[in-house]
């Protein structure tokens, strides 16, 4: 039972390896964003570094066996959504695509939908005033992009705008009355 088990063991880490164990290293990335995100200081930045050097490890393993071998034969890591790194356009050395079968292109699995609700759902948000009229909200999305909610208000009126566009205007009245249930 013990040599079926390292058989199996040694057969999906082989795979795993096969697959393609280069990737955007979803949880790693986390754990960097925590290390920085933990203290202002870089000294105390590179002390921590110290502290999760098992961590890292240990991150570094799931990512390379678990998550960018996903995100291989999908084509996308499920944790960040974003595409394997070997799908990017770059200039090639080396040029066989237009000799190959068109299956063999593209990942051979349907994407993993992102972990979390939905297709973005909001790891951080922090609102900053710009003056007595108008509000930034500075969001950071669990997928690593950032955008910038604004609301301006104008008498009894607030408009809003994400990253610069328009997105609505709503009255005070209905901004309080949607506010609260919640309270």
């Amino acid at each position: 039972m013990k040599k079926i088990l390292m058989k199996i063991g040694v057969m999906i880490a082989l795979s795993a390896s096969l697959a393609g164990c280069v990737g955007s290293n979803a949880v790693t990335t986390k754990l960097m964003q925590f290390n920085l995100e933990a203290v202002d200081n870089r000294y105390a930045r590179g002390g921590l570094n110290i502290l999760l050097a098992p961590v890292y490890a240990l991150t570094v393993a799931v990512d390379a066996l678990v998550f960018n071998a996903i995100g291989f034969w999908s084509g996308q890591n499920p944790l960040n959504g974003k595409p394997h790194i070997f799908d990017t356009k770059t200039k090639t050395m080396l040029n066989i695509n237009d000799d190959l079968d068109p299956s063999l292109k593209e990942a051979p699995i349907d994407p993993i939908t992102q972990i979390g609700a939905g297709d973005k759902s909001v790891y951080s948000a922090q609102a900053q005033a710009i003056n007595a009229d108008t509000l930034d909200f500075h969001i950071v999305y669990t997928n690593g992009e950032k955008a910038v909610l604004r609301g301006e208000k104008q008498g009894d009126m607030v408009t809003f705008y994400m990253d610069g566009e328009f997105v609505t205007t709503a009255s005070i009245t209905e901004l309080e009355a949607y506010v609260a249930p919640k309270a």
